[in-house]
């Protein structure tokens, strides 16, 4: 796919990995929208850092918890910029908690955010995904191919988002491509010291911490060489799932 002039929105895109992909995406001719639920700030600061690269970009604000709001989004995307080529579903929660802490609430955040919102929000861009052959990409994580026990319900819903890049490749095939992206060591919690960075790194097979640039250049593989790949989910982790 060539991505000058084409449109992608990218949800949770006010900060973090979500922020790396837009621009990652902005600096390849891609107009952008930011979607953001609480991070109106940050968001805006992507809207800036796009439109300094001189292509489009504009916030749009959704809680993809609710069903109609996430099927309502891709819309509102396409009613702006004229039409919708890609969708990377970013937006998550990481939610601590064991099996005896965790709660039918926290459950079913993390559900509704990092499993079911992608769903309604694919769904809801396919009348413009199918007019040009769309791309779709789905950020999971290692924790949905391995357990952490203290991330119980976030790795059960990253693993459900691999299943859901498989059903939705098959299902939407040929005409719309859905992969995912399952990062590891690239993107520590904020509230993590150094210590636990260094220790993370240490028990790294390639002994250092990724990057979001890493993600980036999956992403791009996907969307501008990958013709031929379709339901796949890209490890980009340093080695940590055979270490």
């Amino acid at each position: 796919m060539e991505l000058t002039g084409r449109v992608a929105l990218v949800t949770g895109a006010g900060r973090r990995l979500g922020r790396a992909l837009a621009l990652g995406l902005g600096r390849r001719g891609m107009s952008v929208a930011v979607h953001h639920h609480a991070s109106l700030a940050e968001a805006t600061v992507t809207v800036h850092a796009l439109r300094e690269l001189g292509v489009g970009a504009e916030a749009f604000p959704a809680d993809l918890r609710d069903v109609a709001q996430a099927r309502a989004l891709p819309g509102q995307v396409a009613a702006r910029f004229g039409r919708l080529d890609v969708v990377v579903n970013s937006a998550g929660v990481m939610l601590r908690a064991g099996v005896e802490e965790t709660t039918p609430e926290l459950w079913d955040d993390v559900m509704d955010l990092n499993l079911r919102a992608g769903f309604f929000v694919v769904q809801g861009a396919l009348p413009w995904l199918r007019r040009e052959g769309g791309r779709v990409i789905n950020i999971a994580d290692v924790g949905g191919l391995e357990p952490w026990p203290r991330y119980g319900a976030h790795c059960v819903s990253k693993a459900g988002v691999v299943m859901l890049t498989r059903v939705l490749a098959r299902a939407l095939a040929p005409g719309i491509t859905v992969n995912a992206i399952a990062p590891g060591a690239v993107m520590p919690p904020d509230d993590w010291d150094a210590a636990a960075r260094e220790h993370l790194a240490r028990t790294t097979p390639l002994q250092r911490l990724g990057s979001p640039d890493d993600v980036v250049a999956a992403a791009l593989y996907l969307l501008e060489g990958g013709d031929y790949v379709t339901g796949e989910t890209i490890v980009v982790d340093g080695g940590r799932l055979v270490r």
